[in-house]
């Protein structure tokens, strides 16, 4: 969700994003950067170096399913928890399994933060980096930019479609928000519901291991930054472990869906084509009024009102038994969804002026910019890049 919001209807590229989407590594200063790197930590924006880590431990996995087999281990393959679910529920059905949580977690989510470094740096290299260049961006901020916009729009709306088909197999679609505290705990997952989790918790803990490292130039808001991602991370990890994961899922779908458009519109910014952004913008409009505000509602009337719904033995704290809503976690979940709201009520405030200047053609300036640094010399892009 963005920190601030830019307008996108002034007649030149903007230079704001949202807080979703750390900046990608440019590509033109790539070769120093990688000189000076720490072997150790240069897959987090090398996507070689992470790719060859990624392959690695393929390559172990599948010559351990080929070996075990002639020499009996009867040891199951050790390198399959690092990217297959682990921690199937015994006795479930081959036609329905379930999953519950396993320490194996653990190392799913190592392995998926680099698979993560490896898509981020190669859409901003090889991918954004010449489509800006095809529609005349020239200077590495505005290049950088778009290449933080189009990794938004790929992770946020693959990630909003994949939230959507989990909802579609739960018994919460279309946000049948009753069905977030009958039958609690929900600890026995669809395999879909937990791949979905540990991919959002690798996703974002990912984008602060790249902050928290310096491993990109500071952003003038580096410190909003960093403590969205640990919210965001501690709420993912939190209604993970607690059981909360029907109420988690529809919440990350109702944020990334609306961020996808968000950044489809800062693209058509960028290229400047200002009459298909204003649509954009409306129909990103509409869909944030109703996302954001319309579901966020209705869900934070759900915690109040019908959280009291659930079974009355788990009205406890109990590890041994997967339940955890004791009286004071109905203020632990609400109070956080309704200080986001607070923020998504400030944000609209903002996106409906910029909506009124675009439909009135009027030129805006930035509320905010968050380049680098102010009065800072930008660099071209060199004619061989």
């Amino acid at each position: 969700m963005p920190s601030s919001l830019i307008p996108i209807f002034s007649f030149r590229p903007l230079h704001a994003l949202s807080p979703r989407s750390a900046s990608p590594a440019l590509a033109n200063a790539w070769p120093a950067k990688q000189a000076n790197r720490s072997a150790w930590i240069r897959w987090a924006v090398d996507p070689v170096a992470s790719f060859k880590l990624l392959l690695f431990h393929l390559i172990l996995y599948l010559n351990w399913e080929f070996v075990a087999p002639y020499v009996n281990l009867g040891i199951q393959n050790p390198f399959a928890g690092l990217f297959l679910l682990k921690g199937r529920v015994p006795g479930t059905a081959s036609e329905d399994p379930r999953y519950q949580k396993s320490w194996w977690d653990l190392a799913f989510l190592a392995y998926y933060v680099v698979f993560f470094s490896f898509i981020r740096q190669s859409v901003a290299i090889r991918v954004s980096r010449p489509v800006a260049k095809y529609f005349g961006l020239k200077r590495e901020s505005k290049i950088d930019r778009f290449g933080e916009q189009t990794y938004a729009l790929l992770y946020f709306g693959a990630s909003g479609i994949c939230g959507y088909f989990v909802m579609c197999h739960l018994p919460t679609y279309w946000y049948n928000t009753n069905e977030f505290w009958l039958g609690y705990p929900h600890w026995d997952m669809r395999p879909d519901l937990k791949r979905y989790y540990l991919m959002q918790f690798s996703y974002w803990l990912q984008q602060l291991i790249v902050l928290v490292l310096g491993l990109e130039k500071p952003r003038k808001d580096y410190t909003e930054l960093v403590a969205h991602h640990i919210v965001t991370l501690w709420l993912v990890g939190w209604s993970y472990l607690i059981n909360l994961t029907y109420i988690g899922n529809a919440v990350y779908m109702s944020m990334d869906l609306p961020d996808a458009f968000f950044a489809f519109s800062k693209l058509l910014n960028y290229i400047q084509w200002d009459t298909a952004k204003l649509y954009a913008y409306a129909i990103f409009f509409a869909i944030w009024t109703y996302f954001r505000h319309y579901l966020n509602i209705r869900i934070l009337w759900s915690v109040w009102y019908e959280l009291p719904n659930i079974p009355e033995w788990t009205r406890k704290w109990s590890w041994s038994e997967g339940v955890y809503l004791v009286s004071w976690m109905r203020y632990q979940v609400f109070i956080p969804l309704l200080l986001l709201q607070f923020l998504n009520l400030f944000w609209y405030y903002l996106m409906t002026k910029i909506l009124i200047r675009g439909l009135t053609s009027k030129p805006v300036d930035d509320i905010r910019s968050d380049d680098e640094g102010e009065g800072e010399k930008d660099t071209p892009v060199k004619k061989d890049d």
